[in-house]
């Protein structure tokens, strides 16, 4: 007498592993780029034992690279400032982690508050500067790989003041 069941044969047949889509290990699209920049900026163990101040120059650190993509932490203190520049072939994500940034484009200027979010097209310009009182860390997530960063003169047009980012959560797409 055959004391197997058809569940000790078969496996259950609610359990279908082989028909669903793989899990990607790496993001591919835009989505999966903010959805890593925010994994990231919500799990402080994974930034904060990196996070350091110099007071000659912005400090970075690269966090991770995949492929096809890399992952910047960013420290400024007051008054320092990145330029004005664009990252080449490269689309980003820019996470304030802590303190406040300033934006500013050719659309206006922008206060990003932590937990604001940019998402930025390849040859974006923009300039990013600690005008608090107060540091601040910043997440930088390059696709592909930041290559290139041409520096800029000016801006094509006067920058106006904008309405601040929200200090929640939420992406700003540029």
């Amino acid at each position: 007498m055959n004391m197997d069941s058809d569940l000790q044969i078969a496996g259950d047949i609610m359990e279908v592993p082989h028909l669903l889509q793989p899990e990607r290990v790496h993001p591919v699209t835009v989505a999966d780029f903010v959805g890593l920049a925010r994994s990231i900026a919500e799990d402080r163990s994974q930034w904060a034992p990196y996070v350091e101040y110099d007071a000659t120059t912005r400090w970075y650190h690269r966090l991770r690279t995949g492929p096809g993509y890399e992952v910047w932490l960013l420290s400024w203190v007051p008054g320092q400032g990145s330029g004005l520049h664009d990252h080449g072939v490269s689309s980003g994500v820019l996470t304030v982690l802590e303190g406040e940034l300033t934006e500013r484009t050719d659309r206006g200027v922008r206060t990003l508050a932590g937990g604001a979010q940019r998402v930025f097209a390849p040859e974006y310009v923009h300039e990013v500067v600690n005008d608090s009182l107060e540091p601040a860390v910043s997440l930088h997530v390059y696709f592909p790989g930041l290559t290139e960063m041409p520096m800029h003169e000016s801006l094509r047009a006067q920058c106006a003041p904008v309405a601040p980012a929200p200090a929640a959560p939420g992406v700003i797409v540029a």
